[in-house]
């Protein structure tokens, strides 16, 4: 009589996992996947703890990868994934719907389709959380989101810095080869070279927190938690209504949940009005010319709802984009169907921006990211 196949040992379900964590923005690579597969095979146990631990052994490179993979597991395997306790306890495979496999007795394998749409629809749900609007979810899904942050690598965009640094290949360096010459007599040696170096530009994260813009400003704020957190320096945020608060210092901090209460308490016009343009003005006046502005990529995100006046923020619009280098406008409704950009301020700031981005989800986060680096 033949044994039915174990359902956490068999290929197709496995690999099936290691996509959905790719999916999910782990860095799985099809050598990964392969060596994940070799894993579980030299294992040699079965059930959830060995393939949990094969898993994350393999499929993540780094500790805050780890909450992303757990999730990605007890969504694929509907369960709650192991951890290390002092006394290990064994824990008895459960049958899964579309995972367990029943074999014949020529060692064919049957399946019932239903169950396999349900796998492949609960395999997706990380993926479709990613485009969601972050206004529509309910609490627990926005309990997930927060921890999908973790994927996004936000990195510092490039500028070219002034001096040039030795190389071993570039423009000639005349003086540095002739010194050299000079040390060994006078004697023909190699050639030096020199080539031009580059430094991290600053990003300054400007975000509305007004009445309009409240239901986005806690994922604006852990967007911009992740910022810090990815690039330690050249990167400032603030807040904007009716004023301007600067609360890096605040979001420094290494927990999220922490630092977003630490925020809060240091923003005074949470969820007030909106003066965009006497904001813009207080921080040119005060980081303008030689401070944070000039020369770096200043990101505002708002929907442009502007109750003071719009020619003001024309104006200051206008300045901003004299000083720095690039202006990025983020408006969470700019990827919705049928969005035109009427509203007031943008229509003021429209001139003076280099990009208006859309900025509802996770996944147009992640654009906004690379937006960033590439300036």
């Amino acid at each position: 009589m033949t044994r039915p196949q174990d359902p956490w040992r068999t290929d197709e379900t496995l690999a099936g996992f290691a996509r959905a964590c790719r999916a999910a923005g782990l860095p799985v690579t099809p050598d990964r996947s392969r060596t994940f597969l070799a894993a579980v095979a030299a294992v040699g146990l079965t059930g959830r703890h060995g393939v949990y631990w094969s898993g994350r052994a393999t499929l993540t490179a780094e500790p805050d990868q780890i909450a992303v993979y757990d999730r990605v597991f007890e969504a694929w395997f509907d369960g709650e994934a192991p951890r290390l306790t002092g006394q290990r306890r064994a824990v008895p495979p459960r049958p899964l719907a579309g995972l367990t496999d029943t074999a014949s007795g020529d060692g064919a394998t049957d399946r019932d389709p239903a169950d396999v749409e349900v796998v492949r629809a609960r395999a997706s749900d990380l993926d479709l959380l990613r485009h969601r609007d972050v206004a529509e979810l309910t609490p627990g899904e926005k309990a997930m989101l927060a921890q999908l942050f973790a994927v996004l690598r936000p990195s510092a965009p490039r500028r070219r810095a002034l001096r040039r640094r030795p190389h071993h290949r570039g423009e000639v360096d005349l003086r540095r080869t002739l010194r050299a010459e000079l040390r060994r007599g006078g004697e023909v040696g190699p050639m030096l070279f020199r080539h031009l170096t580059s430094r991290p530009r600053r990003v300054v994260l400007v975000i509305d927190v007004s009445g309009s813009m409240d239901a986005y400003a806690d994922a604006l704020l852990r967007l911009a938690h992740v910022w810090l957190r990815s690039v330690p320096r050249g990167v400032e945020v603030l807040t904007c209504g009716t004023r301007l608060t600067r609360v890096t210092r605040a979001l420094r901090v290494r927990d999220a949940e922490q630092a977003l209460r630490q925020a809060g308490e240091q923003v005074p016009d949470w969820s007030g009005g909106t003066r965009l343009g006497e904001v813009l003005q207080a921080f040119l006046d005060r980081w303008g010319q030689r401070g944070m502005a000039r020369g770096a990529v200043v990101v505002i995100f708002s929907d442009g709802w502007e109750r003071g006046e719009v020619g003001l923020l024309a104006e200051q619009t206008a300045r901003l984009h004299r000083l720095a280098h690039r202006v990025i406008w983020v408006n969470p409704h700019r990827g919705k169907a049928g969005y035109r950009p009427v509203q007031g301020g943008i229509v003021a700031a429209l001139p003076n921006i280099d990009q208006l981005l859309a900025g509802h989800s996770l996944a147009t986060f992640a654009e906004l990211v690379e937006v960033v680096r590439r300036a």
